[in-house]
C-alpha cells in the first residue's frame, strides 16, 4: 500500500484515508505518495475504448488504501461518472473537440457547476462520504476559492451527512454566476464567505486556520481546494482519457493548461510520471503571469494581483507549486522548507540553473493578456462557431503560440477548457457580440435569492464564524 508524506518533512507514512481528511499536512506542507506507481504499457493500451469511470479505476485505485477495496471504490466510481447517477451532462464525462490538425480541446466544464473543478469534487464528496461513515466523524471543510472552485466544492459536498463547508471568496473579484453558484443553494451545512481581499487573502486565511492546530483540531478541520491530494489524483484521470481517445495512450501528446494555482498541470504531471506519454506540459497564464516567469528566469517572484477577465487566474500563490518544486528540488524536504519560508518573507525564491534546464525538458509556459484574450475568444467563434470562456482562451491562446514556436509535428496539442462560457458572459459577448445562454438547468440562477456572509480579512473574525455556525 502506498504511504504519504509531506513535502516539509513533518508529516510521513499516512494513509490515503487520513490525507483525504486532513487536506493540509501539520507542517503546512502538502501531501504527495511516497513513491509513484507505474501503470505497465499493457495496461495503458487496455484503457482505448474504457468508460471514463473504468479508466478512473486504473488510474486511482493504486493510490488509494483498505477503505477503498475494489468493489466499494468500483461503485463509488460509477456512482459519480457512470450513466445511472451521474451529474454530468456529457456522456463522455470530459469530450474532445478537434478545432484543426492536431489541435484539440479538452471539456472540462459539463459537471453541475460548469467548471473543471467538478470532475474532481464530485467524486471528492462521494470520497468523504464513505470515510466519514467508517469512522463515525463529521467534518468542518474550509476552502477557498478564485471561482470556480467553491462552487464545484459546495456540490460536491451538498449530499454529505457528516460536512459543514464553509468556501471563503474574494468579494467583488468573481463573476455574477460563480457567486449566484455558492450562494442560491441553500443548503444548511454550507458557508459561503465573502472576504474583503484578493483571492490570495482567502488562501492565506485558509492556511492560517489550518496551521492553528488546536483550532484545526477542535473543529477537525479538512480540505477539498486543490492541496488536497485527492484533488489532483482526481483530474490525473482526464489526461489518460485525453490520450486513450487520441492513441490509445501510446502516442505522444502535448497538453496546455490555463493555470493559476497549478494543481491542474500538476495533475497532467503525476500522468506522466504514472507513465502517460507526454511530449510537453505548458503553462498558460493571464497577466497575473508569476508561473510563466518562473519558467522563463528559474525564480518566483510574487507581485501585486491584477484583476483580469479571467479571475480564476487572479493569483500570485500558486499553493500546488510546492509539489512540483518539492520533486525538482530531488525531494529534499529542508531544501523545498527554506524555498517556502524565503517565498513566505521576502515574496521571492530561485532555483539553479541545473534544476531550471531540467524543469524546461518537460515545461514550457506562455501568457495572454485581456486584449489577446478576446482576440483569441473572437477567432475561434469565427473560425469553429465556438464559443469560449477566458480561462480557456488563454489555453488556447497559448497553444497556438506553441504551435508556431515548435512548427509542425505530428504530436497532437490538448487544450483544457475549463468553464463554460455562459460563466463569463460580458467578456464573451464583448468579443463576439453573442451573450451565451446558461444551461438549462440553471437557467432560473440569476432570479434565485443569494445568502452569504462577508468578513474582512481578519483569521479570529473567521474563527468565530465557524465556531458559531458549527456549535
Amino acid at each position: 500500500m502506498i504511504t504519504y508524506s509531506s513535502t516539509r518533512g513533518g508529516d510521513s507514512g499516512k494513509s490515503f484515508t487520513e490525507v483525504l481528511l486532513a487536506g493540509l499536512a501539520k507542517d503546512g506542507g502538502l501531501f504527495l505518495p511516497d513513491e509513484w506507481p507505474v501503470l505497465s504499457p499493457e495496461k495503458l493500451a487496455s484503457m482505448a475504448g474504457k468508460s471514463y469511470a473504468e479508466i478512473a479505476f486504473d488510474v486511482i485505485a493504486p493510490f488509494v488504501d483498505d477503505h477503498f477495496d475494489d468493489v466499494r471504490l468500483k461503485a463509488i466510481l460509477d456512482k459519480t461518472y457512470g450513466q445511472a447517477e451521474t451529474r454530468f451532462h456529457h456522456k463522455a464525462i470530459t469530450p474532445l473537440r478537434q478545432l484543426d490538425q492536431n489541435l484539440w480541446s479538452l471539456e472540462l466544464y459539463h459537471g453541475p457547476t460548469m467548471a473543471f473543478k467538478d470532475v474532481a469534487l464530485q467524486l471528492l464528496g462521494h470520497l468523504f462520504d464513505a470515510a466519514l461513515e467508517d469512522q463515525g466523524e463529521r467534518v468542518t471543510i474550509l476552502g477557498a476559492t478564485s471561482g470556480d472552485t467553491g462552487s464545484a466544492a459546495i456540490e460536491g459536498c451538498l449530499a454529505c451527512k457528516n460536512v459543514d463547508i464553509f468556501i471563503l471568496f474574494p468579494d467583488g473579484r468573481v463573476s455574477d454566476v460563480q457567486r449566484r453558484q455558492m450562494t442560491t443553494l441553500g443548503a444548511a451545512n454550507v458557508y459561503p464567505v465573502a472576504v474583503k481581499g484578493t483571492f490570495d487573502d482567502c488562501q492565506n486565511l485558509v492556511k492560517a486556520a489550518f496551521n492553528d492546530h488546536d483550532f484545526r483540531a477542535a473543529q477537525n478541520l479538512s480540505a477539498v481546494n486543490s492541496i488536497n491530494w485527492a484533488r489532483i489524483i482526481a483530474q490525473t484521470v482526464y489526461y489518460f482519457v485525453a490520450s486513450a481517445a487520441l492513441g490509445g495512450c501510446q502516442r505522444p501528446l502535448s497538453f496546455v493548461v490555463p493555470t493559476g494555482n497549478f494543481g491542474n498541470i500538476f495533475a497532467a504531471y503525476v500522468a506522466m510520471k504514472m507513465g502517460l506519454p507526454i511530449e510537453k506540459l505548458i503553462v498558460a497564464t493571464n497577466s497575473n503571469d508569476i508561473l510563466t516567469r518562473f519558467f522563463e528566469k528559474g525564480a518566483m517572484e510574487k507581485g501585486a494581483v491584477t484583476p483580469t477577465l479571467a479571475p480564476s487566474m487572479d493569483i500570485q500563490i500558486s499553493s500546488n507549486f510546492e509539489r512540483y518544486l518539492f520533486e525538482l528540488m530531488g525531494r529534499d524536504s529542508v531544501a523545498l522548507k527554506k524555498a517556502m519560508t524565503d517565498f513566505a518573507e521576502k515574496g521571492h525564491f530561485e532555483v539553479t540553473k541545473d534544476q531550471l534546464t531540467q524543469a524546461l525538458t518537460l515545461f514550457d509556459a506562455g501568457r495572454a493578456d485581456d486584449a489577446a484574450t478576446l482576440e483569441t475568444i473572437a477567432r475561434i467563434y469565427k473560425e469553429a462557431d465556438l464559443l469560449m470562456d477566458p480561462h480557456s482562451a488563454i489555453g488556447l491562446n497559448v497553444a497556438y503560440a506553441q504551435r508556431d514556436k515548435r512548427g509542425p509535428s505530428d504530436v497532437p496539442i490538448v487544450s483544457l477548457a475549463c468553464a463554460h462560457p455562459a460563466k463569463f458572459p460580458d467578456a464573451v459577448k464583448k468579443a463576439t457580440g453573442v451573450h451565451p445562454a446558461l444551461p438549462a438547468f440553471l437557467s432560473d440562477l440569476m432570479d434565485r435569492d443569494e445568502v452569504m456572509h462577508k468578513l474582512d480579512n481578519d483569521l479570529v473574525s473567521l474563527q468565530h464564524y465557524i465556531k458559531e455556525k458549527t456549535a
